[in-house]
């Protein structure tokens, strides 16, 4: 028992000295941005306070945090440093779900403003930047948040339950790890809208809505359909939705506008779906699915085993 609470003792003891180094290399990466943009530019009045607050959302905030939890991890006092930190993680939050808004307003400072232009430039070339531009710098908070992670964690798993601060550290792993859900679930639905607005782009004409409240985007790819009369089979690209599934031809190649995009064929919804394979379920060359829809039998193949299957679990999940 006392070697086994040795061993603890040490792990914790790197762990906690590693979180105050990587703290204190954290501390200054934003001390760049606080010092060389943030105060600088709301003195000189170079971006209207709206626009400031945009591309920076609670930065500071943060900073002023990460300063008073690295005082505290300096002077030995993890307990008032986790009950701060816990107290502060919501502005990571917050920050997260700004950064896509903080980026756009960025860019577009840049294009209209010479001024503003200039002086991004001139900041970024100071040798304490070592060659990183401030875009490079704006997503630090939510890498921190993820190594905040693990290092409580590993400060939690080398504590022992009578140990008086085992409590606060539990509390803090539980504050960062809903705060991290909650920035994962933001990045999620960030890709999903662009992967929604993607295929919409992709499709010719506006008839084919697929921006819609809670659709989700699962896959995309090329499928062979079985006519039912005998004909050749003919190639289509489908697009599989969390509630939908797509069928498309590709325009013709010459098309001026349109020798990139698809025609959409038809929309068939999930809903009173149900997916079996014919066969494919040995090592055999390809397979074929068999969709049923209320006025309609989908039959669709592929000559690669793996592609039919991971379609096959693809819909199933979809439909279920």
């Amino acid at each position: 028992v006392e070697e086994q609470r040795a061993r603890w003792e040490r792990k914790r003891s790197r762990t906690a000295k590693e979180l105050l180094e990587t703290e204190h290399k954290y501390l200054g990466q934003l001390d760049l941005v606080v010092t060389f943009f943030v105060t600088i530019l709301k003195a000189k009045g170079t971006l209207k306070p709206a626009v400031l607050e945009t591309i920076f959302g609670p930065l500071e905030s943060i900073y002023l945090a990460s300063q008073v939890l690295s005082l505290h991890l300096e002077r030995g006092n993890l307990e008032l440093g986790l009950e701060n930190l816990c107290q502060k993680l919501e502005l990571y939050g917050h920050y997260s779900e700004n950064l896509e808004q903080a980026n756009k307003t960025l860019k577009e400072q840049l294009k209209k403003k010479k001024s503003f232009r200039r002086f991004k430039k001139l900041q970024e070339s100071r040798p304490q930047f070592q060659g990183r531009k401030l875009e490079d710098l704006l997503p630090l908070p939510l890498q921190r948040l993820h190594q905040y992670k693990h290092f409580l964690r590993d400060l939690l798993e080398n504590t022992s339950p009578d140990n008086r601060e085992y409590q606060k550290l539990a509390k803090t792993v539980k504050c960062v790890s809903e705060v991290s859900r909650w920035v994962q679930d933001i990045i999620c639905n960030r890709e999903n809208s662009l992967q929604l607005l993607r295929v919409q782009k992709l499709l010719k004409g506006q008839k084919t809505k697929v921006l819609a409240p809670g659709r989700w985007y699962i896959r995309e790819g090329w499928l062979l359909v079985v006519p039912s009369k005998g004909e050749e089979l003919k190639r289509r690209m489908f697009f599989l939705f969390s509630d939908i599934f797509i069928a498309t031809k590709p325009c013709h190649p010459l098309h001026l506008l349109n020798s990139n995009k698809f025609t959409c064929r038809a929309v068939y919804p999930l809903q009173e779906c149900t997916v079996d394979k014919v066969f494919g379920h040995t090592q055999s060359q390809g397979g074929l699915l068999s969709l049923s829809f209320a006025h309609k039998t989908l039959l669709l193949m592929s000559s690669d085993q793996q592609d039919i299957n991971d379609w096959y679990q693809s819909l199933t999940t979809a439909i279920r």
